[in-house]
C-alpha cells in the first residue's frame, strides 16, 4: 500500500487531497469488491486520467502501477482507448449511468467478456471523477446466451411481456407465426393480437400468471398481421428476478391445423357424407337443446318425420348413383324452406327429420304443405323427369313428448301409420289414440269402405237472397251415416281424412254426386241453381282437382258456372300454389268463394292477389252483430269492401231475425244459417225449397 501512495505521489502530482478519505475509498474497493474497479479523473478536453485502479483492475487490464497518474490514452492501444473514451464522455453527456460490454482477450487461447459499469461523482453541477467498475460475465453470459438459444430456436412463438401486457421481446418463431416485425410488436400489447372474443380469457390467465402461477389454455385465437386467424395452445410463465414477478413468457403453439382436422372431424361426426345434412347424432343433441329452451320459454315446437315413397324400388331400378342423387336433390329442396331457423336432418336411407322451433299446430300444417309442394316439381335424374311423394309424421312438442327419444318414436309411429293408410299424405301423431286406439283405427278403416258401403251422403244447406227471399244457391255438406258408430260428426272424421290422405277419395266423390244432383235438378227444369262445394287445404294442393272436377261437368253435362269452389282462408297460406291452382279453376269458369272470412291474417292480401268472387262472412262476426259494436263494424266494413271489390257476400251462421235486419240495411246480398234451414237432403230441398 506505502508503494502505491509513492507512486500516486510520484507520478501524479495533482492527487486527491484528502489523503484519508482516498486511503479509505482504497480500502472499501481493494478488500470489499471483488469486481475490477477504476477511478478516473475528468479533466478538462475532456480527458480521463487514471486515479486508482485495484489489483483485479491492474491484472485483468494489463496495466501496471507505475500506468496509475496516466491518461487512457497513454497506456491503452488506440482503439481500445477511443473505445473507452466514448463510453466515458456518454457519462458527462448524459449525466447517468452508462453500461457497456466488451471482450478481452486474457490469453493465447481464451476471450472473455465483461460488463463495465461508469457512473460519475457529482460535485455541484460537474462530474470530477467517474468510476468504472468491470465484471467478468463470461460464466453469466454463456448461461444467457444457452437459454437465449432456447427461446430464439424454440419452434413456439415466445413473447416477453411486462406486467402490463406490453410486448418487451419475441422471437424469431413469433415474428414468422404472427407476420409482423420486431420493430411494430415492440411496445405493443398481447391484447392486441388476441380475437376480441377471446380477451376476457387471456386476461384471466397473464392475472394469475402475475401471481405467480404458470397458466394454459388451449383454445385461444390469435389475429395475424393479414386479419387470418391463427388457432392456438398458449402458456405462460411468470418471469421473476428476487423472487419478484417483473414479467411474462407468452408461450403460443399453432394448432391451427389441429384445429382444422378436429373441426373436419366434428363436422362429419355430426353432418351426413351424402347431403351435408345434420346427421342422428346431431338430431338427439339439438332435440335436447330445443326441449330444454322451449320448456323455458313455454313454446311448441314440432318434429317432421318422413320418406320417400317407392324410394326402394327407385333405388333398386335405376341404381344407387341414381339414388344418391336423388337424396341430394331433396336436401337441397328442404333446405329452400321459407321457415325461420329450422334444422333439417337425415338418419339414413330416405328418412329425413325436420325440427321446427316455436310452431303451433296450425303453422306446422303450412310448413307441411309445403313440403309436400316441393314434391310437385319432378326430380331430374339422367335427363329423365321422376314423381315421387313423400309420407309424413309429425309429433309436437310438449303434447306428445317431452324428451327425443318419445318425440322421434310417435312421430315415427305417425309415419308408419301414413305408411299403412296409403303413402302420400301426413298425419299428427295423437296421445288421445293411445287412450281409445282400437276405436280409433276401427274409425279409419269404417272411413276408408264408407264410399264402397255407400254410407255417404250430401245435405244442402239454402243460400237465401236477403232482398227477394229467392234461393238459387246451396252450399253442399257431407254427412257420414256409419253402421258402427251412427251419424259421425264431420269435425271428427273430416280431420281423420286429411291425415290419412282420404279426402282426396272423398272429396272425389263429393264432387260426382254434388254435379249428379245438380244434373238431376237441371232436368226437372231447375236450371239455374248453383252449390258451393267445400276443397280442403289437402285437395286445394292435389294437381289432378281440376281434371277431376271438368270430367264431372262433362260427364253431367253442367255448365261450370253451377259449381262453386269454397275455401278458406288457411287453404290459401301456401300462397304460391294455392293462387296458382284457384286461377286454373277460375280459368275453368268455376266460381270461387272464401269462407271464414275475416278470421285469418291475410285478408285484404287474398282480396287483392286471387281470384275470388263470393265472400262468406264468418258467424263468429254474425252471432253478435247486435250486440257487440266491434262485431257489427266488421261485418259492415266486410261487406262494403266486397261491394267496392266487385264481389258478392254471404253471411253465415244466421239464428235470428234481428241479424236478417242488421244484414238487410247493411247491404248483405245473401245469408244462410238455422234461421231460414238447416243443412237438409235433396229431397227435402225439392220438396220444400225448390217448388216454392
Amino acid at each position: 500500500m506505502k508503494q502505491t501512495k509513492d507512486t500516486l505521489k510520484k507520478k501524479n502530482p495533482k492527487h486527491p487531497k484528502n489523503v484519508h478519505e482516498e486511503k479509505m475509498l482504497r480500502d472499501i474497493f481493494l478488500h470489499q469488491i471483488s469486481d475490477m474497479v477504476f477511478i478516473m479523473k475528468v479533466e478538462p478536453g475532456p480527458k480521463f486520467r487514471y486515479t486508482f485502479v485495484n489489483q483485479k483492475g491492474l491484472d485483468l487490464a494489463n496495466l501496471k502501477e507505475e500506468h496509475i497518474g496516466s491518461l487512457i490514452e497513454e497506456v491503452l492501444p488506440k482503439d481500445t482507448a477511443d473505445y473507452l473514451i466514448n463510453q466515458y464522455k456518454k457519462v458527462l453527456e448524459t449525466k447517468e449511468t452508462v453500461t457497456f460490454t466488451d471482450y478481452v482477450q486474457v490469453n493465447e487461447n481464451k476471450i472473455r467478456m465483461f460488463e463495465s459499469c461508469l457512473t460519475g461523482i457529482t460535485d455541484e453541477n460537474s462530474i470530477p471523477y467517474i468510476i468504472g467498475i468491470t465484471r467478468d460475465v463470461t460464466d453469466y453470459s454463456e448461461t444467457r446466451q444457452k437459454y437465449q438459444s432456447i427461446i430464439d430456436h424454440n419452434l413456439d412463438a415466445i413473447f416477453s411481456v411486462n406486467e402490463n401486457g406490453r410486448i418487451i421481446s419475441t422471437n424469431p418463431a413469433s415474428l414468422k407465426m404472427i407476420g409482423y416485425s420486431e420493430l411494430e410488436l415492440m411496445n405493443h400489447s398481447i391484447f392486441e393480437l388476441v380475437d376480441k372474443d377471446g380477451v376476457k380469457e387471456i386476461y384471466r390467465v397473464m392475472s394469475n400468471t402475475l401471481l405467480g402461477e404458470p397458466q394454459e389454455t388451449k383454445n385461444c385465437t390469435f389475429i395475424k398481421k393479414d386479419g387470418v386467424k391463427l388457432h392456438a395452445q398458449l402458456k405462460t410463465v411468470p418471469i421473476m428476478i428476487n423472487r419478484e414477478v417483473t414479467g411474462i413468457y407468452v408461450i403460443i403453439r399453432d394448432t391451427t391445423e389441429q384445429w382444422r382436422t378436429n373441426e373436419k372431424m366434428n363436422y362429419m361426426a355430426m353432418h351426413d357424407h351424402l347431403t351435408g345434412l345434420w346427421n342422428r347424432p346431431a338430431l338427439l343433441e339439438h332435440l335436447q337443446t330445443e326441449i330444454t329452451k322451449s320448456m323455458i320459454k313455454e313454446q311448441e315446437f314440432a318434429l317432421i318425420y318422413f320418406d320417400i315413397d317407392r324410394f326402394k324400388y327407385f333405388n333398386d331400378t335405376l341404381g344407387h348413383q341414381a339414388g344418391d342423387e336423388l337424396l341430394k336433390q331433396t336436401s337441397d329442396r328442404l333446405l329452400t324452406l321459407n321457415v325461420s331457423h329450422y334444422h333439417v336432418y337425415r338418419l339414413g336411407g330416405d328418412e329425413f327429420v325436420i325440427i321446427l322451433p316455436n310452431m303451433t299446430k296450425k303453422v306446422v300444417e303450412r310448413v307441411v304443405g309445403n313440403i309436400i309442394s316441393l314434391f310437385h316439381t319432378p326430380f331430374n335424374i339422367h335427363d329423365q323427369d321422376y314423381y315421387l311423394t313423400p309420407s309424413i309424421g309429425i309429433s309436437l312438442f310438449p303434447t306428445d313428448g317431452k324428451d327425443a327419444e318419445t318425440l322421434i318414436k310417435n312421430a315415427d309411429s305417425a309415419l308408419i301409420q301414413v305408411k299403412e293408410k296409403g303413402k302420400g299424405h301426413y298425419r299428427f301423431y295423437r296421445s288421445e289414440m293411445n287412450e281409445a286406439f282400437p276405436n280409433y283405427i276401427l274409425m279409419e278403416a269404417h272411413l276408408r269402405k264408407a264410399i264402397q258401403k255407400n254410407e255417404f251422403v250430401m245435405h244442402y244447406q239454402p243460400q237465401v237472397n236477403l232482398v227477394d227471399g229467392k234461393i238459387k244457391s246451396f252450399e253442399a255438406l257431407i254427412r257420414w251415416n256409419n253402421r258402427k258408430f251412427g251419424f259421425v260428426s264431420p269435425a271428427q272424421f273430416i280431420p281423420l281424412a286429411e291425415e290419412t290422405g282420404l279426402i282426396i277419395s272423398i272429396g272425389e266423390w263429393v264432387i260426382n254426386t254434388v254435379c249428379e244432383q245438380l244434373s238431376i235438378w237441371r232436368k226437372k227444369g231447375f236450371e239455374d241453381i248453383r252449390v258451393a262445394i267445400n276443397i280442403s287445404p289437402k285437395q286445394l294442393l292435389d294437381p289432378n282437382l281440376p281434371t277431376i272436377i271438368k270430367k264431372a261437368l262433362l260427364f253431367y253435362q253442367l255448365p261450370p258456372s253451377s259449381i262453386e269452389i269454397e275455401v278458406t282462408e288457411g287453404a290459401m297460406e301456401d300462397t304460391g300454389n294455392a293462387l296458382f291452382m284457384l286461377r286454373r279453376l277460375k280459368d275453368m269458369g268455376l266460381i270461387i268463394s272464401v269462407d271464414d272470412f275475416g278470421t285469418g291474417y291475410s285478408s285484404l292480401n287474398y282480396l287483392k292477389r286471387f281470384p275470388i268472387d263470393i265472400i262468406k262472412i264468418d258467424q263468429s262476426f254474425v252471432r253478435e252483430i247486435q250486440v257487440n259494436e266491434k262485431d257489427a263494424a266488421i261485418t259492415k266494413t266486410i261487406i262494403n269492401l266486397a261491394h267496392n271489390l266487385g264481389m258478392e257476400v254471404i253471411a253465415e251462421g244466421v239464428e235470428e231475425r234481428d241479424q236478417v235486419q242488421f244484414l238487410i240495411s247493411a247491404q248483405c246480398l245473401k245469408a244462410q244459417g238455422f234461421y231460414f234451414s238447416r243443412p237438409v237432403s235433396a229431397e227435402e230441398i225439392e220438396k220444400n225449397v225448390l217448388y216454392i
